[in-house]
């Protein structure tokens, strides 16, 4: 006598969460975005694909900021980044990343930097490699958050740059 076979549930998608506190300091910026790709290499999105390098920018550009902008003495900048997907990381899915910091009166916006200069051109990269992104208050300070395509054709923008709140 056999037992009756029961219907095969679907897998549910694996979500990764890498999340850490860094001081707000250029090098504290530079660690997040080692750990970063590190943490990536390990859930198997190995340095040199696309979607580590656009994470690598994207984490380099919001920790700076966290750093220079949304700097409060004796409080640090929170990176967290989240995967969803299936078990492949090259399948369809997203990469979630979010850099708190302290400081929610300064908020970010792409704005068009002066002929030559230096620096206010990282929103812009941001802008351009996500698929999505945008900023969200919290308790004590905000939130900027950006949204990777991880693996396949990105996915559409729900909300065009004017009209996402925040910006």
């Amino acid at each position: 006598m056999t037992a009756p076979s029961r219907p095969a549930r679907p897998t549910p998608p694996l979500v990764r969460v890498f999340t850490q506190r860094f001081s707000c300091t250029p090098r504290g910026a530079r660690l997040a975005r080692q750990l970063a790709l590190v943490c990536l290499h390990d859930w198997g999105v190995p340095e040199g694909t696309a979607l580590s390098a656009d994470a690598g920018l994207v984490v380099a550009e919001l920790a700076s900021n966290a750093a220079t902008h949304g700097r409060v003495v004796g409080r640090d900048f929170e990176l967290r980044m989240t995967l969803l997907g299936g078990e492949d990381p090259h399948a369809a899915g997203i990469l979630r990343l979010e850099v708190s910091d302290p400081r929610r009166d300064r908020r970010p916006a792409v704005r068009r930097p002066a002929c030559q200069a230096e620096s206010g051109y990282g929103l812009r990269i941001v802008d351009g490699l996500a698929a999505d992104w945008g900023v969200t208050d919290r308790i004590i300070g905000k939130t900027v958050w950006a949204e990777l395509s991880a693996g396949g054709s990105p996915p559409v923008r729900t909300a065009g740059p004017a009209s996402a709140p925040g910006r």
